[in-house]
Parts: structure tokens; C-alpha cells; sequence
């Protein structure tokens, strides 16, 4: 019984997700919600920020302080789940890669990246994060930004960044789960092929965006969608007092970035026996 409630659960949460998506990407028509996660403040951030990229501050910011120890310059690099192509195209303007390609489930989404977003250098397309349709060692960083905890399959997903990594090449991760649910994603990672060289827990840097962010996060969900439905788009936002809020804030839920590498696997070559 507990199997069957939680599979229906799981299927209204990723019915309500996508055309939760699909409802921004049809209702944004300022083009005002081109980032979708929680954000990132600390004290020490002092990120320089052009004035049209500074209400998107907090967002910017959970993307910079995944990659800011790494040098992406002449790189080729991947986003799984970039959403709205925010983050994809801060990162190619700030830190310059050889190329970036973004992936998303919904087509509405890419649609909206490739009309927005256009540059050399910078593509989207459509696919699914467990089955990605693009060849095999083709990425030197591939970057996955609050969007796992939603994949079906994580393994499957794990197995796809392993094959489109090239050797020593890097996936970076920042996302959240229950406290309950970190000893299994770290078994996840183990079982990958790939191997763990960084971690953090960023829970107080997210709760804090949150909190400094509230004000415009609560302007966006007024101007953008309709009074029936604004108590469970705050929740989606993270707005200060909502359950997803009081779950962060509370320590009930946590927030990590994880750094993994493909390493490579070296085949030994026995002395053939006379």
C-alpha cells in the first residue's frame, strides 16, 4: 500500500512540474524568469554583476559558486536541466568555454533558450536526462543545478554523464534532499564510476538567499500567476514562512554541491605465459 501512495504521489509531483514549467514558459512574457532555483548569499561572494543581471543576483550566484574553482575557459561544457538558460548563459559570458550545450526535458523551455539565449558558442536542445542524445566523451564539465532530485532514475542519469565526460573530466552538482535521503544518493555516486573529490553543504547560504530574494521572488508570483493558485507557487519558490522554506531553514532538508571525476580506468596488460 505504502508502494502504491507513494507511486501516485510521484506521478502528481512530476504532473504538477511539468506543467508548472510550462505554465512559467507560456505566462512569462517580459522573459522576467529566466532562472529557477533558490539561490545562494554568503558574505564573501562579491560576484561583479552587470545591472541587468543584478535582480537575478541570488540565482546567479548558486551557479557561481558551483564552478568558480573551476576554470571552464576553452572548455566544452554541459547543463542537464538547464530550465530557462539562465545560468548556461551567465557562465558562457563570464567564464568563456570553447562551447555550451543545455538539455531539458521541456520543449517549451529550449524553445525559449534558443530564442532568448542565441550566441556562437551556445545551443539547447531537447532530450531526457537519462537518455541524452549526444556522443560518447564529447564533454569536459557537465553541470546539473537543482534539478536531479525530479529524475526517475538516478542511476540512469549517472551513467549518461559518465559516458559523455571525457577522461579526468569533471560533473559538478548542486541540488537538495530530506536529510533521510543523503546516505542513498551517496550510495548512488559510489555505484557511478565516478569518483567524489569535493563536497558541501550550502543549506544556510540557500535559506539566506531565500530570505534577501523574498521580496521579488513574491513580486514574480503576483504579476505571473493567478490568485487560485499563488499559495502553492509561493511554496514552489521558497517564499519565507512556505513548507519549503521552514523544510531548509529547519535543517529538514539539505542542500549540497558535489564534485565527481571520471577517472581512468587503466587495463593491465599480462605477460602472456610460455
Amino acid at each position: 500500500m505504502k508502494k502504491i501512495k507513494k507511486f501516485i504521489i510521484d506521478l502528481f509531483v512530476e504532473g504538477f512540474f511539468r506543467s508548472w514549467y510550462r505554465f512559467v514558459n507560456n505566462a512569462d512574457k517580459k522573459a522576467e524568469v529566466v532562472f529557477m532555483n533558490y539561490g545562494f548569499a554568503e558574505d564573501t561572494d562579491n560576484i561583479s554583476l552587470e545591472a541587468k543581471d543584478e535582480p537575478n543576483r541570488f540565482p546567479i550566484q548558486l551557479y557561481h559558486q558551483l564552478v568558480r574553482a573551476h576554470d571552464l575557459q576553452n572548455k566544452d561544457i554541459l547543463e542537464i536541466g538547464c530550465g530557462r538558460g539562465g545560468g548556461l548563459a551567465f557562465l558562457t559570458k563570464l567564464l568563456q568555454p570553447l562551447s555550451a550545450t543545455g538539455i531539458d526535458l521541456d520543449p517549451t523551455a529550449v524553445e525559449f533558450c534558443n530564442k532568448h539565449w542565441s550566441k556562437p558558442g551556445l545551443s539547447f536542445i531537447q532530450g531526457n536526462a537519462q537518455q541524452i542524445p549526444l556522443p560518447d566523451n564529447s564533454f569536459d564539465v557537465i553541470i546539473n543545478v537543482e534539478s536531479s532530485h525530479r529524475y526517475e532514475n538516478l542511476n540512469l542519469f549517472l551513467n549518461e554523464v559518465r559516458r559523455l565526460l571525457r577522461p579526468e573530466g569533471v560533473f559538478l552538482i548542486t541540488d537538495f534532499r530530506g536529510h533521510d535521503q543523503i546516505p542513498g544518493l551517496l550510495e548512488h555516486f559510489g555505484g557511478s564510476g565516478l569518483e567524489i573529490i569535493g563536497e558541501d553543504i550550502v543549506t544556510p547560504q540557500v535559506v539566506k538567499a531565500l530570505e534577501l530574494d523574498d521580496n521579488r521572488r513574491r513580486y514574480l508570483v503576483r504579476t505571473l500567476v493567478p490568485k487560485f493558485l499563488r499559495r502553492i507557487a509561493l511554496n514552489f519558490a521558497g517564499a519565507k514562512g512556505s513548507p519549503t522554506y521552514r523544510r531548509f531553514a529547519s535543517g529538514k532538508w539539505i542542500y549540497f554541491n558535489y564534485c565527481l571525476k571520471k577517472t581512468p580506468v587503466f587495463k593491465v596488460v599480462g605477460t602472456p605465459l610460455h
